[in-house]
């Protein structure tokens, strides 16, 4: 890299860094900041605590945005400065800039994304429930395969989750499975991850060594907030209980302490059997309906936003947000960005973000 191509990579950051610095609003930003600190001094507000509350989480997603383009500039300022001592670097330095120019550019990335995530649910933890399609062992095995690719995503990104509900299929797999995933913008990086999922290869359950389809669905809603009222008349409600799954033996739950309740007039069914208590699995599982509910009245307002998250389509061919081919050659495409990966150990490894960046991008686009 010669000093002229150098010159040219710093505009270009330049010229991202000013377009993130739009996107933030980053000067009514601060002042959105101080407000909210000269707020919580007052004592009068530590009164309310639901409302406190709120405020904190408002201020604590505010300042890490404040902070990481902050970071940015100086990160910036310190490689501009370079520019006139460039021609009188060693190989060593050289070396060392090229290495923060990569950490700048991925951090731009990281930011930019983050200004995508303006929704008010954006902020919040995300229920993703995943299940198996038609066709057996097969399905199920992918189903899990979907399972353990979010896990290592949370992972590698720090983000927290917690088991909520979990089928095992008969020989292989699994036929549904329900996290809580807590962390930073988990819903608003995860939202568009719903959908009907798509695989093809050689099934390792056929002697034969034939080529199979399978298809699973992906559903990611928000966890709404407690204070946020969501109209439930009981009467809508028909709560079943059901013995807990387990692995057996010593680990069997002899009590029906698993949940599930059906709001008869919406369809929709949640369930929990994660903890040993009754009464804990139902408030999870209430959780989880309220959640469902508020996601259902704002894809009401979305046309297309319920076409692709409806619950009630079919698991199968026409309603696929992404295909993963593993045979005759290797290859990972989103149906809606064209976004697409050759590697696809690494995607079933857990690294989607470059999928989750495309599907944010796309819809912002729109």
């Amino acid at each position: 890299m010669d000093k002229y191509e150098y010159i040219n990579i710093l505009k270009s950051l330049k010229d991202e860094i000013t377009i993130i610095r739009g996107g933030l609003d980053f000067d009514n930003l601060q002042k959105s900041i101080d407000k909210i600190n000269q707020n919580l001094e007052d004592p009068k507000i530590w009164n309310d605590i639901t409302k406190t509350n709120l405020l904190q989480i408002e201020l604590k997603n505010k300042q890490v945005l404040s902070d990481s383009f902050s970071l940015i500039l100086d990160k910036y300022n310190e490689l501009f400065e370079y520019q006139t001592l460039y021609e009188s670097l060693n190989s060593n330095d050289l070396k060392e800039i090229a290495k923060n120019l990569e950490i700048l550019k991925k951090d731009i990335s990281n930011l930019k994304i983050q200004t995508l995530l303006k929704e008010e649910s954006d902020s919040s933890n995300a229920f993703i429930e995943i299940h198996a399609g038609a066709g057996g062992t097969e399905s199920q095995d992918w189903a899990e395969m979907l399972e353990r690719m979010y896990l290592k995503f949370c992972d590698k990104h720090d983000y927290k989750y917690n088991l909520i509900d979990r089928h095992k299929g008969e020989e292989a797999g699994i036929k549904s499975s329900t996290y809580l995933i807590k962390g930073f913008k988990a819903f608003g990086y995860l939202k568009n991850e719903s959908g009907i999922h798509r695989l093809v290869r050689i099934s390792p359950f056929d002697s034969n060594k034939r080529r199979h389809t399978s298809f699973s669905s992906v559903w990611v809603y928000p966890e709404i907030d407690e204070n946020i009222e969501i109209e439930i008349n009981p009467k809508d409600l028909r709560i079943d209980t059901f013995r807990a799954s387990g692995a057996g033996g010593q680990h069997i739950n002899t009590t029906d302490s698993a949940i599930r309740i059906t709001h008869t007039k919406l369809n929709i069914v949640v369930q929990s059997q994660s903890e040993r208590s009754q009464h804990r699995n139902k408030e999870t599982a209430m959780k989880m309906l309220r959640s469902r509910m508020y996601e259902f009245e704002l894809s009401l307002k979305n046309k297309e936003k319920l076409e692709t998250q409806s619950n009630k389509k079919e698991i199968g061919w026409g309603h696929q947000i992404r295909s993963y081919v593993l045979h005759p050659y290797k290859m990972i495409k989103d149906l809606r960005t064209e976004h697409q990966s050759s590697n696809t150990d690494d995607v079933l490894n857990g690294n989607i973000f470059e999928f989750l960046e495309s599907g944010l991008i796309g819809n912002n686009s729109k």
